[in-house]
């Protein structure tokens, strides 16, 4: 499916967009990593056990979870800006309740509205998509992707200095005004993205995914407490499968259902959310693992003795340099293709880790690791929603990179999971205390090291070329390039404009092109002055459908022998034939 951004749409595109969306990603991505430098303290702050305290996290991992293909699908119904305003909103909301509590219930309600703001990744990428020109689009997309990464990464030294030197409650404050900001700005700059999709909301649908990742989240993040044996684990993991397994059966006899497991199961999407996996396993492990290294004391004998603070810097190279990626990205993706950098990537990441197991006796050497794991991962996050966005219709762009990061939420859940087993079994009892060992920390590197290797082989079983219905790829070295090749694919195309009874043009009146097997080959939304243009993925015979609101609907005939095509779209009229 190809979805055209119509010039005019794209002239009136301010250049902050991508910051801003940016910025908002990063905003997000923030409540991810904001509690771990008090992660220890949590139990004694909220006078609690230490197994209940672990809901605070918990909470806002299940709610990211289960919020970010809702928040995508209604991204794509009822508008992608109107839903990132409203996800930060509702994180906004719950970083005043954290922050005015120090009682365990209200402080799990407002993390659990935090983590819903996950959706606003998708939803940035989807409004990329919808308003920027090709040429911009893929170094655009790999900021977005990457700022749930930078995010993380920034956020550890800054709560670490803040949990030090202020009470801790400042820590959501602070993200409060985050929010706000991120909301002001994306008001002032972000404009709403012309494009819908077809259908209704799916309730049945979301409550039974939401059930269904909370099932199986659950005794992922809490299966160290339980026991991994124990009954209640087994029987949630069994009882997810179920609920999954019947929530598929129903998607698949849905009409518009919330995730189109059809399109899911293309190998472009398939291997690309698989291989998402194991990226967000990686990623986690070394956000894990180097904090903990750096804080031990050096009598440990393998320690590095850093403070809280110091720790907090020397790991924040790895969201810095995810974000200085983002524009080689989009020169190495022009040049070769988002499948090559993927795998370009996971091969750094392999080399990062490996590298690391030698690489644990210096404070400088975090920091080699943290810059080399940083470039791999930034590269990988920024490859995923290029490789999900050529592979699926524009009308799913929400809701399909909202599975995709939701992908990457189960990566990092089912990391932190495996990684806090490996390091509780391997460590050390100091007068009760369990000190992580070095083996331990080792050993958690082999992990993420298996893990990219698997992602690596899912990456090699990519499709070599994007489908045809995806559109045609620009591949230009520089930006005035890139406009002489888009003009160039348009006049290979149809254009023109769709008019009413009068001749008066039609606004935001949607043209749909249909192949001859009757399948959507292109669809686009007119601009102001009725005008469209959609490129044909080959030569041959289509039907252009047009319908606007107070129109009554059309289809013309229309045969493509490689020449523009200038067909003009009169909703008053029968539908005619046009060859060209």
């Amino acid at each position: 499916m190809t979805h055209t951004t119509t010039d005019r749409a794209t002239r009136r595109t301010s250049g902050a967009v991508v910051p801003v969306l940016a910025f908002a990603g990063i905003v997000v991505a923030v409540m991810q990593t904001l509690l771990v430098p008090v992660i220890k303290d949590l139990p004694q702050l909220l006078d609690t056990a230490p197994g209940d305290a672990t809901w605070v996290l918990t909470s806002t991992l299940l709610s990211g979870a289960v919020a970010t293909p809702i928040m995508g699908r209604l991204g794509d119904l009822y508008g992608k800006r109107r839903m990132l305003v409203l996800s930060l909103a509702v994180m906004v909301v719950g970083a005043l309740v954290s922050a005015l509590t120090s009682a365990l219930i209200p402080m799990i309600v407002g993390r659990t509205l935090q983590g819903f703001a996950m959706g606003a990744i998708p939803l940035g990428i989807g409004l990329m998509r919808d308003m920027l020109p090709r040429e911009k689009l893929g170094s655009a997309m790999a900021l977005m992707s990457s700022s749930i990464g930078v995010g993380g990464g920034l956020a550890l030294p800054a709560a670490a200095l803040v949990a030090q030197h202020a009470d801790w409650h400042a820590l959501f404050y602070g993200a409060a005004g985050l929010g706000v900001l991120a909301i002001a700005l994306t008001l002032l700059v972000v404009p709403e993205s012309p494009a819908r999709a077809e259908g209704t909301f799916d309730v049945l649908g979301a409550i039974g995914l939401s059930a269904g990742l909370v099932l199986f989240l659950l005794p992922i993040t809490k299966g160290t407490d339980w026991g991994w044996t124990s009954g209640t684990t087994l029987g949630l993991f069994a009882a997810s499968a179920l609920v999954l397994a019947l929530w598929g059966v129903m998607e698949l006899r849905v009409a518009a259902p919330l995730v189109d497991l059809r399109t899911t199961a293309r190998p472009a999407v398939l291997f690309t959310n698989l291989a998402s996996i194991m990226v967000g396993v990686s990623f986690y492990v070394v956000s894990l693992v180097l904090p903990q290294l750096l804080q031990l004391p050096t009598a440990t004998g393998y320690g590095l003795g850093q403070s809280m603070v110091v720790a907090g810097l020397l790991v924040a190279p790895l969201g810095l340099t995810m974000m200085v990626t983002a524009p080689v990205y989009a020169r190495l993706s022009a040049r070769y293709g988002p499948k090559v950098t993927l795998i370009l990537g996971m091969l750094i990441i392999a080399i990062g880790y490996g590298a690391g197991l030698g690489l644990m006796s210096a404070a400088w050497q975090s920091l080699v690791i943290a810059v080399v794991l940083g470039a791999g991962i930034g590269l990988a996050y920024s490859s995923l929603p290029a490789l999900i966005v050529g592979a699926v219709p524009a009308s799913e762009t929400g809701a399909a990179n909202g599975l995709n990061t939701l992908m990457r939420s189960i990566g990092t859940s089912v990391s932190s999971a495996v990684i806090g087993m490996v390091l509780a079994n391997t460590a050390n009892d100091v007068g009760g205390v369990a000190v992580p060992t070095m083996h331990g920390f080792r050993v958690s590197f082999l992990i993420a090291t298996a893990a990219v290797a698997v992602g690596l082989l899912f990456a090699l079983l990519l499709p070599r070329q994007q489908r045809p219905s995806a559109g045609p790829q620009l591949r230009a070295s520089s930006e005035e390039d890139a406009n002489l090749e888009r003009a160039e694919q348009a006049l290979r195309g149809f254009r023109g404009r769709v008019v009413d009874a009068e001749g008066a043009p039609v606004a935001r009146a949607k043209v749909t092109l249909i192949d001859p097997r009757g399948r959507q080959a292109g669809a686009t939304v007119s601009a102001d002055d009725g005008s469209y243009s959609l490129a044909v993925p080959a030569q041959g015979a289509y039907v252009l459908a047009a319908r606007a609101s107070g129109h009554g609907p059309l289809a013309s005939a229309a045969t493509h022998a490689g020449e523009e095509a200038s067909v003009e779209l009169d909703l008053a009229l029968p539908g005619e034939t046009v060859t060209a």
